[in-house]
């Protein structure tokens, strides 16, 4: 077990495998020490929200007065199992604006219609008793951006900025938060760096500017709407990484802090210590890449009113020279060996969780895991942190007393950190329906667990996780030509007959 002390209280947090041996109770969901009633105390202070990838300056269905359609039920199904589990009611619903969508023609244009929309959306919200919450920016660019460098150019956060105040100036009496973006990862890492999303650009090292120029475009968007007179909380969201290494190998525990460095320092270094990540050679990948100039860095670390951590599912971490002894060979997908050929680039590797119950996505279920990554992420910043948002993405259970029971295991675990000091603003559901094709393609093949036995599933998987040159050398499933820099002896999945 893993403990960690607050005064002369000792909370156990996990053992080191992600699974207590002496917790069985925990993946009954029956959770242990923590009724309702406390459960209730704990998280009366917490702002329970909504939050989905919906676009309210999108055009309309038929069927649909706004894009904001309060009668959805994701929002019907969460709210009645945080009250059921928590006792409180969701107040707060946070949406997409839209960028693409308002200015869709150049800088300085704006499309009255797509407004027009916006404005029905949010006093919809606002006659329902419902406090809006608007995210700037939602992976999507408009296409005169997106054509002229998206991310790699240091121009979209100029013109980001200048969204940024139209909108507050329009808005900003309306909206009770304000979230400059839903995910810095993956519009930064996932398309210029792995080239894991649509436009797949995949450039590795050529890539990383995205990530400067977004982490600037996040402190020049705050600024931007204080400067338009915006009173509300600013802040923004990134997606916060954790697991457990996958033996007691010390080089497992080094491979997992690789993976929180390169997952969570990427960018909160930036944005709460004014400095971009080095790693364990003293070397700083964004800050080598020469798009950062002076000044820059103040903007980026510009103090913010809260930060939204994304939360998923834990990583089981082991060390690529590892990987061939921890990862059953008959026992794996064959896609993850190609996700595994990109991290090992960074000096880690994930495998599957043994003996963990998994939810319908194929996620491990490990109720601990959320309060163990927010202890880790605490005991690297501290004071430095600001009031944190959980965005949870991981409530996929169609069952609902399967899914208020995990909601209660896991929120009795995240009370426990909490009141280590550990600062909880605000808890949101992100939509089951939204990003779905990533969840069931990408995120699941990070910790399913297939027991012995079974079929391997293997779901389609773009070929854009290993795309061409991503990091440094050729793309391919396990057993095709991977070019001479790949690493031959990890073929991991034994050819089928």
């Amino acid at each position: 077990m893993w403990l960690k002390y607050c005064g002369d209280t000792a909370v156990v947090l996990a053992s080191p495998h992600g699974y207590p041996a002496e917790s069985a109770d925990l993946f009954t969901f029956r959770v242990v020490g923590m009724s309702n009633p406390a459960l209730h105390g704990s998280f009366q202070s917490v702002d329970w929200g909504v939050a989905t990838a919906d676009s309210i300056a999108a055009p309309l269905p038929d069927h649909r007065e706004t894009a904001a359609d309060w009668s959805d039920g994701h929002h019907q199904q969460w709210s009645e199992d945080v009250r059921a589990v928590a006792g409180a009611s969701p107040a707060t619903y946070r949406t997409v604006l839209g960028w693409r969508y308002v200015q869709p023609d150049g800088a300085g244009q704006w499309d009255r219609t797509a407004l027009d929309r916006c404005d029905r959306a949010l006093d919809a919200a606002l006659a329902r008793g419902l406090r809006p919450g608007l995210t700037l920016l939602h992976r999507d660019l408009p296409d005169w951006l997106a054509g002229s460098g998206g991310w790699l150019s240091r121009d979209t956060a100029l013109r980001f900025a200048e969204y940024a105040a139209e909108m507050g100036q329009r808005f900003g009496d309306r909206v009770d938060r304000w979230i400059t973006s839903s995910d810095l990862v993956a519009p930064a890492v996932a398309e210029c760096v792995a080239g894991m999303g649509p436009t797949g650009q995949g450039l590795g090292a050529a890539g990383l500017p995205a990530v400067h120029h977004l982490l600037l475009a996040n402190g020049l968007a705050g600024l931007a709407l204080r400067g338009a007179r915006v009173t509300a909380e600013i802040g923004t969201t990134v997606t916060l990484y954790g697991g457990y290494p996958a033996t007691d190998d010390p080089f497992d525990r080094i491979a997992l802090e690789r993976l929180e460095s390169w997952g969570n320092r990427l960018f909160l270094d930036p944005m709460l210590l004014g400095e971009h990540m080095t790693t364990e050679d003293d070397r700083s990948p964004v800050g080598e890449s020469g798009c950062v100039r002076p000044g820059d860095m103040e903007i980026v670390s510009a103090a913010q009113d809260s930060i939204a951590l994304s939360w998923h599912l834990p990583l089981r971490v082991t060390a690529p020279e590892n990987l061939p002894g921890v990862l059953p060979v008959l026992g794996c997908f064959q896609a993850l060996n190609d996700v595994n050929r990109l991290l090992m680039r960074l000096g880690f590797a994930v495998v599957p969780f043994e003996q963990v119950e998994t939810n319908s996505y194929g996620w491990p279920v490990v109720p601990e895991s959320l309060a163990d990554a927010l202890a880790s992420l605490h005991d690297l910043y501290g004071d430095l942190l600001p009031p944190l948002r959980i965005v949870d993405n991981g409530m996929s259970d169609p069952d609902g007393d399967t899914r208020r029971s995990r909601l209660a295991a896991r929120l009795s675990w995240l009370a426990r950190v909490m009141a280590c000091g550990v600062d909880i603003r605000g808890y949101e559901y992100w939509s089951v329906l939204d990003n779905f094709e990533h969840k069931l393609r990408y995120s699941r093949l990070y910790g399913v667990a297939v027991p012995a036995g079974e079929p391997v599933p293997q779901p389609p998987i773009p070929r854009d996780w290993s795309h061409a040159d991503a990091f440094g050398d050729r793309g391919g499933h396990c057993g095709e030509d991977r070019g001479a820099g790949a690493p031959r002896s990890l073929q991991l999945v034994s050819p089928r007959p």
